[in-house]
């Protein structure tokens, strides 16, 4: 699942689902349009875990979820937990983000 999310309600997509990727992103952020299609293509070829793309400026209390201060940042939440976060423009290290929850 894709999804970009219009309200702020990451937690429950978190506790909903066992495995989450999420890019934090702003509209103002380049590296985050640079960012949006290599995330979307993870999405497309992993289509047993859920994918969110979250406006950290509109929805704060999602981005306190993985203490985000900078842009774009990605975080892979396992068992409702947070397993990692990182904050990158290089498709490399978001798969290597994404490997510590593939199954």
């Amino acid at each position: 699942m894709f999804l970009e999310l219009t309200e702020d309600n990451l937690q429950q997509y978190v506790a909903d689902n066992n495995k989450v990727m999420v890019q934090y992103a702003a509209s103002w952020c380049g590296n985050c349009r640079i960012m949006k299609p290599k995330f979307k293509k993870l999405a497309a070829e992993n289509e047993d875990v859920t994918f969110l793309i979250v406006d950290a400026e509109k929805l704060p209390g999602s981005r306190k979820l993985a203490n985000v201060d900078n842009l774009p940042t990605f975080a892979a939440f396992e068992g409702g937990a947070l397993v990692d976060q990182v904050q990158t423009n290089k498709a490399e290290v978001l798969n290597e983000l994404f490997d510590k929850i593939r199954s």
